[in-house]
């Protein structure tokens, strides 16, 4: 296996840290539009784990917008699996660009919903990932796998869905993501800052847009942003985190795959985040199109998002002032397979400081960087094998999780959790 990695951003660089530590591949060639950026995470590696270690890796320039260029990049370098961790406004790129070249593809986040009503009582227009599904045929017909959804939300987040249908229900009402932290980032003078911690163009997007929710006598429909406030209590220590409706992929993934009768994905935010993200919305500091705007320089064009992301400081960059856990998981609702009701959050949990002393990446890239590299691995050792356009659900959650957890060097070392949320019992398990 040669993989592609296209984007040495906070993701792709936490990414490339992971699978140093793994034997299943040949070679990784780490490519961004900033070559300095690929030659910085390589010299990450190189000082961690030795020049033998880091010459499994090789730096190259991308335009991750152009299609051909992807291809002929992918191609000069025998790229077997292409591996797309940049910004989802360069899915569909990608995408064509692997299937040209003849390789298999990954994705974290999939193509983007076009803009779409938020009564809930009309059509959602064009879906996150219908664009990806409608050229299912092409990549069969090519014998090629295109993997999407592959991050933790979505990818471990449809993971646990799948091992839930499959292990502990034999009928779902719900599966709701919940996702959750209890992050703080500061500044140099130990003042709590605003910071995202994931890419704010993403955040943006998946934020603003009407949120989908799937019932399987209605099919998809959307809500208004920030809709059906909850209070989710949320394990190893992060507490109780209001959480809000979101626009996001298992919702849409989730239902191709498995029965449930309601798929909701729901994030916890907070009051502040949620404030800032109606005044960028107020002032159309959230469109992605440009404007003209005066430099130094002359005029340029300018698309307001990207001004924002720019302004902000680099998720990558805020780990070593950041504190805290976050938290990924599903909240499955429905009747056990002893016929009796059942309430489970199977969940996993990524400490900023483990995260930041074993892979110096802060927790939320680590974590979604995480799952691409096992998924990887299980398709390296042919575990997983399939053709088309298909989610984590298609695939058995065991073997997944039974890498994610078992301890290195056989595994990744990676622990999840299954709380029992049931009158019964509110006594978590692992």
């Amino acid at each position: 296996m040669k993989i592609l990695l296209v984007g040495a951003g906070g993701v792709g660089d936490a990414f490339a840290k992971i699978i140093a530590r793994r034997s299943f591949y040949e070679g990784v060639v780490v490519s961004d539009y900033d070559l300095a950026r690929a030659e910085r995470t390589i010299a990450s590696i190189e000082a961690r784990h030795g020049a033998e270690t880091a010459a499994r890796f090789t730096p190259a320039q991308i335009d991750a917008s152009d299609p051909d260029v992807v291809a002929r990049v992918a191609r000069e370098h025998g790229a077997t699996h292409v591996m797309n961790a940049v910004e989802p406004k360069f899915v569909q790129s990608i995408f064509a660009g692997a299937l040209a070249a003849g390789a298999d593809y990954l994705d974290m986040a999939m193509s983007l919903s076009e803009p779409h009503p938020t009564d809930p009582h009309t059509e959602t227009g064009i879906k996150l990932g219908d664009d990806q599904f409608d050229q299912a045929a092409d990549w069969e017909t090519n014998g090629r796998l295109a993997l999407v959804g592959m991050g933790v939300e979505p990818g471990l987040s449809d993971v646990f869905a799948r091992y839930a249908s499959d292990h502990l229900f034999s009928e779902i009402d719900e599966l709701g993501t919940r996702d959750g932290a209890n992050l703080v980032v500061r500044d140099e003078a130990g003042t709590e800052i605003f910071a995202p911690s994931f890419s704010i163009w993403t955040t943006i997007e998946e934020c603003l847009n009407p949120p989908v929710i799937y019932e399987k006598d209605r099919g998809w429909f959307t809500t208004p942003p920030f809709s059906e406030p909850e209070v989710f209590d949320f394990p190893e220590g992060i507490g109780p985190v209001e959480c809000v409706n979101v626009e996001h992929e298992e919702v849409l993934l989730m239902p191709r795959w498995l029965d449930a009768k309601r798929v909701t994905f729901k994030y916890g935010l907070g009051e502040e985040f949620i404030g800032v993200l109606k005044t960028l919305h107020l002032l159309g500091l959230d469109s992605v199109v440009p404007v003209k705007v005066r430099t130094a320089d002359g005029p340029a064009m300018v698309a307001p998002r990207d001004l924002v992301a720019a302004s902000l400081p680099d998720p990558a960059t805020i780990g070593p002032r950041m504190t805290g856990k976050t938290c990924a998981g599903v909240w499955v609702t429905g009747t056990g397979t002893d016929g009796a009701p059942r309430e489970v959050y199977l969940y996993h949990v990524s400490d900023n400081e483990w995260t930041m002393t074993e892979y110096d990446a802060q927790c939320v890239v680590w974590q979604t960087a995480l799952n691409p590299a096992i998924a990887l691995e299980l398709l390296a050792t042919g575990v997983w094998a399939g053709t088309g356009v298909l989610g984590p659900e298609a695939f058995d959650a065991q073997p997944y999780l039974d890498l994610m957890s078992a301890p290195e060097p056989a595994g990744y070392g990676q622990p999840w959790g299954l709380q029992e949320r049931t009158p019964a019992s509110d006594t978590p398990a692992v």
